[in-house]
């Protein structure tokens, strides 16, 4: 394929994620598409509200910038004992440079009062694939993944990244930190939202190799 696919993700463990759900695809990262094209690409203002929103967005934009399909990913944590929060914000919880340790300390703190029995939780992503310069033009599909769960009182597990170690899947009895590569990669948001999307991807993909 003259254009590969780029996944709009500048998050090492996201595209490690993607990379291990999509075997049989080459996918280059931002910063290989970057390196490939001899020039930067553009940081993408996640300022959309939903989780769609920000993954359409990003597909979009790097695509435009690459000229090549662009699949993009948006998720987050959404705990109903804070109406949702921190969701789209997830990423940048304790606000911008906090990091993984600081939106992890956050969530404690908010959560510190509450029990154990309303401290639900979901990740959710969405995967957004556009091509602005092949047959999609302005189309984008999307694909949306969700796993339930509660989120503890403490980190456990050394595994994943961002809230991982605090979100434990019950009916494994495991943090999605403790869970190996492809235990998580069977169950997680990421995965289930791919296992949607991958049909409708392949099926793009063959259409522009004939």
């Amino acid at each position: 394929m003259t254009r590969p696919l780029v996944f709009a993700t500048r998050n090492p463990g996201k595209l490690v994620e993607l990379r291990q759900l999509l075997p049989d695809i080459h996918v280059l990262g931002v910063e290989e598409a970057a390196a490939r094209l001899g020039r930067d690409l553009p940081e993408v203002d996640e300022d959309r509200d939903t989780f769609a929103g920000n993954a359409a967005k990003k597909a979009r934009e790097i695509s435009r910038a690459t000229g090549s399909p662009a699949l993009a990913d948006d998720s987050g944590l959404e705990v109903d004992a804070l109406g949702g929060a921190p969701g789209v914000w997830s990423a940048r919880y304790a606000g911008p440079g906090g990091g993984d340790a600081a939106n992890n300390a956050k969530l404690l703190a908010a959560l510190r009062d509450v029990p154990a029995a309303r401290r639900t939780a979901r990740f959710r992503a969405v995967l957004a694939l556009a091509d602005a310069l092949g047959p999609l033009q302005d189309r984008v599909i999307t694909a949306e993944g969700v796993c339930e769960g509660v989120v503890l009182d403490a980190p456990r597990g050394t595994g994943g990244f961002g809230y991982d170690p605090l979100f434990l899947v019950p009916e494994l009895g495991q943090t999605f930190a403790e869970l190996g590569i492809g235990t998580k990669g069977e169950r997680s948001h990421r995965a289930r939202a791919m296992q949607a999307m991958r049909p409708q991807l392949l099926a793009y993909l063959q259409q522009l190799g004939d």
